[in-house]
């Protein structure tokens, strides 16, 4: 589908989860919230890969709920038009998300537990929806829909018990300031994909060469740039930085919402843009952490205070240098954000058939608004902003980007492809 550039403005006042005030809310994106509360609110807080792994089960299982009373495309897990036309779409995806939270919420081990707050939303989801034979077949389909889900993610590697193991080598990943922490979130490479064939398919290329002048160009431009007392970053580099070190998924959600209300999707549409954007995210964060544990690459504040290891004439040594914002306790390479980030995007860029759609987002915990006239343009600052925050190099942030694109791709190529011959009504 084609659209118009225009401008998504998202008000200050916005909590970080919630749908935009701006975005006429339906099912779809309702439940983006509540599933957006269960993994990412104050009480999980897991980190942007995991929730993308379980908002991508709670949509895909919405999807095919929907699509499988739609029959508009090729369903994820279950076949399209498995139901009738007149079965209750809202019914089917409330029940859809609401089962694939209830199978999470076990393994999160929240206290207290999100599930008396889910049961009481999905009551008033059904209590809005008239009584009959459309709301009980509904209703069925979003338990097949949500079965099927649970069923293929059943096993599939997540909470494993994978760690990165330090290295001792120059180049290598070792735990850094602030808490010298592991990621515990390493397994995340080892979870089978959603659609991809596996976290290896798009590995990004290995990181540059310690003795080489690629090495050293980019880490001077990191060290200069992404120093936390920098004089050469600019005041807009350094908002940046700070708007896109805690917006986190909350920003996709909003976009995407906002995306959705202007362009008066249809419930049907609305599932399908948020199960292909949280799929395509699930398995960009996959392969990026496949990527991570492969090269075991070391962040800039490693290189920075070891340079004198390297083996590079061309880098200087500065035992005392600081980040902007502080490194996350994972290899550098490629980038996490730049992997998800770019999935996403991607997605908007095929859903809508055009790159020349303007974004504004305000973050909710900074209160920095930040602007883009497109969807590459939002791309190419995720590439340069994790430079500007000190926290990658340039290399591992491209080839980040590369794997969203990829992994969006892959999914355009082999999913959710139209179903000839259907009544778009």
């Amino acid at each position: 589908m084609k659209a118009l550039p225009y401008v998504l403005a998202l008000g200050a006042a916005i909590v970080a989860l919630a749908v935009p005030a701006t975005a006429r809310a339906d099912v779809v994106t309702t439940w983006n919230t509540y599933a957006s509360n269960v993994v990412t609110g104050p009480a999980a807080s897991q980190a942007p890969n995991v929730a993308a792994l379980h908002l991508a089960m709670v949509h895909g299982a919405m999807y095919d709920a929907v699509n499988a009373i739609d029959g508009g495309h090729e369903g994820y897990l279950l076949s399209s038009r498995v139901a009738t036309p007149f079965d209750s779409q809202d019914a089917a995806a409330a029940t859809a998300a609401y089962r694939v939270l209830t199978n999470i919420v076990p393994l999160l081990n929240l206290v207290p537990s999100p599930q008396p707050t889910l049961d009481a939303q999905y009551a008033a989801s059904l209590a809005g929806i008239p009584d009959g034979m459309q709301k009980t077949r509904g209703i069925a389909v979003g338990d097949a829909a949500a079965a099927a889900m649970i069923a293929a993610r059943t096993g599939d590697g997540r909470f494993g018990s994978f760690r990165n193991t330090p290295g001792t080598l120059p180049g290598e990943w070792k735990p850094t300031l602030p808490a010298f922490v592991n990621d515990p979130n390493a397994w995340v490479k080892d979870v089978k994909p959603f659609m991809v064939e596996s976290a290896s398919q798009f590995r990004p290329k290995d990181p540059d060469d310690l003795t080489s002048r690629q090495y050293a160009r980019e880490f001077d431009e990191v060290k200069s740039l992404g120093q936390d007392t920098s004089t050469t970053r600019t005041a807009d580099q350094t908002a940046a930085s700070r708007y896109w070190a805690t917006v986190g998924l909350p920003v996709w959600n909003r976009t995407a919402a906002t995306l959705a209300a202007d362009h008066h999707l249809s419930v049907a549409d609305d599932a399908r843009l948020f199960a292909e954007m949280y799929l395509s995210a699930a398995d960009g964060a996959i392969t990026v952490w496949d990527g991570k544990a492969f090269w075991k690459f070391w962040r800039p504040i490693t290189a920075i205070r070891e340079a004198n290891t390297d083996g590079n004439p061309r880098t200087d040594a500065d035992p005392t240098w600081l980040p902007l914002i502080p490194t996350p306790p994972y290899p550098d390479h490629p980038s996490g954000i730049n992997g998800i980030g770019a999935a996403i995007a991607s997605t908007y860029q095929d859903f809508f058939g055009t790159d020349d759609i303007a974004l504004t987002d305000t973050s909710p915990v900074t209160g920095i608004t930040r602007s883009w006239p497109s969807f590459s343009a939002l791309m190419d600052e995720l590439v340069d902003v994790r430079v500007w925050s000190g926290i990658h190099f340039r290399k591992a942030d491209e080839e980040g980007r590369r794997i969203g694109r990829d992994v969006a791709k892959w999914r355009d190529h082999h999913f959710f492809k139209e179903v000839r011959g259907h009544d778009d009504d």
